[in-house]
């Protein structure tokens, strides 16, 4: 017997032309409701009528008077708060909003170029002028490299100066080995700074063994150069503050933890030589 059923093929829907309704779908449980919190007694603030008043109507600059008196800095910003401080006069037409906003400072005018002659400082090393105890040429560019060599041969002999700065003057490997040579020979110079500069890892490493036979110079600054000087370079700075106790300030920022450690200790004990030294 053929199969047969009750239900017609007029009747059938494909899925995707089904309808959904959501009165299909049921709901479980219960929405939550946040209930409301009843203050207590002890802690609502009653205030006077005429202060009530007052406070409705106080714009955002007269509440930020409140907030300062109160001490409520964080409902001001940096300005309406030093200016509260300074000045005693805390009216600012700023408002509470102006605390979302940045404060409007007046831009840094850049450093004027260095007007230091090179060839009159030239001249001043080479005659050991006593009134000469700073060589700083920080930031000029076009420095003859003739010059700059010339002024390392001088200070070899000098007796005067006590620092000697070479930041930012385009200085390569050269100029490094040129001071290198000069710290075998000086006797006098305390202080040196040669950031920001050209040198290499070979130029560091050859000032970074010249220092060892140095032991006039306290202060050192070698970082931001045009390259990282590597890992062998940072192991010499060091081995170097080790062996060298009279260096108790260093300029570098080191990148691997093992260096890095043993200078911190090595500036640590330096320091405290320092010290005791001066207290016998």
């Amino acid at each position: 017997m053929p199969f047969c059923s009750t239900w017609s093929s007029r009747h059938w829907r494909p899925r995707s032309e089904m309808t959904w309704s959501p009165s299909l779908v049921r709901k479980k449980g219960k929405p939550f409701i946040q209930p409301k919190r009843e203050i207590p007694a002890q802690e609502q603030i009653t205030l006077e009528p005429e202060l009530e008043e007052a406070l409705a109507h106080a714009t955002d600059a007269e509440m930020c008077d409140i907030a300062a008196i109160l001490g409520m800095y964080t409902l001001m910003s940096n300005k309406q708060y030093y200016d509260a401080l300074c000045s005693g006069e805390i009216c600012n037409t700023e408002g509470i909003s102006s605390v979302v906003q940045p404060d409007k400072y007046k831009p840094v005018p850049d450093e004027p170029p260095n007007p230091t002659n090179i060839e009159e400082i030239l001249k001043g090393v080479r005659s050991n002028d006593k009134e000469l105890e700073e060589v700083n040429l920080n930031n000029i560019q076009d420095i003859p490299m003739v010059l700059l060599t010339e002024l390392c041969e001088a200070l070899k002999t000098n007796t005067y100066v006590r620092s000697f700065s070479l930041v930012a003057t385009k200085s390569g490997d050269p100029i490094a080995n040129a001071v290198a040579d000069m710290l075998r020979e000086n006797r006098s110079l305390q202080t040196l700074n040669i950031e920001s500069n050209f040198i290499s890892s070979s130029g560091l490493m050859a000032v970074l063994k010249a220092v060892r036979e140095n032991a006039t110079l306290t202060e050192l600054r070698v970082d931001n150069q045009r390259q990282w000087p590597g890992d062998a370079v940072e192991m010499e700075m060091a081995t170097v503050l080790e062996q060298c106790p009279s260096i108790v300030r260093f300029g570098y920022h080191f990148t691997q933890q093992g260096p890095r450690a043993r200078a911190a200790q090595a500036m640590t004990r330096n320091n405290e030589l320092r010290r005791q030294q001066k207290k016998t």
